[in-house]
């Protein structure tokens, strides 16, 4: 019977401290993203991230599933900052915005949410198949450098490609760019904003998460 206490009273201890490291590293996000030009940076035609910095060294500390529940976080932010505080291509993230003829649907909830919860989920595997490769029990620096840039570039990429599906001829006007060129377009955001995301994201999450990933550390976490 105590044993039985025992162990209820253990699984409710770590239900409490899973939901406390979910809130902090949540509410880290919603820091980044409610304070004017440090979590979202407006370009004009888009808007330049750090956000998924902490939903990246969530996800390498507390694994995938509360990596993924950082990354609706992360989703909820941007669908809030678009609809609220809008650019001119919004649209694509929000379906409750719209500038003259270019309206959001269903495609803006998926752009909006599906990479930013796998943001969460991707980098714990790259950093676990670094490890598994190098067989290592240190913390491994490759690993995380691996791991923010897979962060980072899971988010550019398939935000942008399914721009690409959804929203097109849409984004190819808002942007005033030719139809036919809308892609080449597309692929320099890529360049200009994406690759200089996945060097932070790489810089930050081996900075901080060579820290965090110390034993010691880990412990006063409870990860």
């Amino acid at each position: 019977m105590n044993q039985r206490a025992d162990s209820r009273n253990a699984g409710t201890s770590m239900s409490v401290r899973s939901m406390i490291q979910v809130a902090l590293f949540g509410a880290i996000i919603v820091i980044l993203a409610f304070t004017p030009f440090l979590g979202y940076i407006p370009l004009g035609f888009t808007r330049a991230t750090i956000i998924h910095i902490p939903v990246i060294i969530g996800s390498i500390l507390m694994g995938p599933k509360k990596g993924a529940v950082l990354g609706f976080v992360f989703g909820v932010t941007s669908f809030i900052n678009n609809t609220m505080n809008p650019t001119v291509t919004s649209f694509v993230f929000t379906p409750f915005y719209n500038l003259g003829e270019f309206s959001g649907g269903i495609g803006s909830l998926i752009i909006c949410f599906i990479p930013r919860v796998l943001v969460g989920v991707v980098p714990y595997y790259v950093y676990k198949g670094v490890k598994a490769l190098t067989r290592s029990e240190k913390v491994s620096s490759p690993g995380l450098i691996l791991a923010g840039m897979s962060g980072a570039l899971v988010n550019t990429l398939l935000v942008m490609n399914l721009i690409f599906v959804f929203f097109r001829d849409a984004y190819a006007k808002a942007n005033s760019v030719a139809e036919s060129t809308v892609y080449t377009f597309i692929l320099s955001v890529i360049g200009i904003n994406g690759v200089p995301e996945a060097i932070v994201a790489a810089v930050f999450t081996l900075g901080i998460g060579k820290i965090l990933m110390k034993k010691n550390i880990r412990d006063r976490l409870g990860v």
